[in-house]
């Protein structure tokens, strides 16, 4: 990560402060191996897990006083991993998944600055059907839902790695996917909801997407 300028910032949720390394900017990119081309991640879309976006913000924000006691959780698509950081920091039971071959080395390293051991990482595809990751009460994620492909692929990856009794809360910032990944949830057995984030105060604009919620 040498050739790759970075950030540091402090996020505030109430009494706890979790640090967080991120990128400095979206145009930072540093693949000298080819590993993410290899995935098909391009030089453009490479520093998206690199920084902090609204959508994690909220759900964030959201998770922080929600009841995780006694719950295996998932964060999918997790990028810079801000629920996660939180999460273990509460103590609770947490692992997190994303695609880019970059996101355990920062979520380690930011588990670390954090005071914190390490966290539980598996690097995959949702369409993949051969991850080791097993079963969990509750999988979150925000700002998943970039292309019409992945509403199957990720109503099927969840579907995977759901217990018969899971709670799903996924942040999306309004790409126009949310009814698409309800309807397919509802198929699935899951009952749906959808509601606007409360108290987005920290947040420098109006954050016009929503809280997705499916219970099963």
């Amino acid at each position: 990560m040498t050739k790759l300028r970075l950030c540091y910032q402090t996020v505030e949720f109430g009494k706890i402060d979790v640090h967080v390394c991120t990128l400095r900017n979206k145009q930072e990119f540093h693949d000298p191996t080819g590993a993410a081309e290899k995935l098909g991640i391009s030089s453009a879309t490479w520093p998206l897990f690199g920084v902090i976006w609204p959508s994690s913000l909220v759900l964030a924000h959201f998770i922080c006083d929600y009841d995780t006691s006694h719950k295996r959780i998932l964060e999918i698509g997790c990028g810079m991993a801000l629920s996660s950081l939180l999460l273990t920091k509460q103590h609770a039971d947490i692992t997190a998944t994303d695609y880019h071959p970059e996101a355990n080395t920062f979520l380690q390293r930011n588990a670390l600055i954090n005071d914190a051991d390490s966290i539980a990482f598996e690097q995959t595809d949702w369409a993949d059907d051969s991850d080791e990751l097993g079963l969990f009460d509750m999988i979150i994620g925000s700002d998943v839902l970039y292309e019409d492909t992945h509403v199957e692929e990720i109503a099927s990856f969840i579907q995977r790695h759901s217990q018969p009794h899971c709670e799903v809360i996924l942040v999306d910032p309004g790409r126009g996917r949310k009814t698409k990944l309800s309807k397919r949830m509802e198929a699935l057995g899951f009952a749906s909801s959808h509601e606007k984030p409360a108290h987005t105060d920290y947040l420098e604009q109006e954050f016009k997407g929503h809280l997705l919620r499916f219970v099963r």
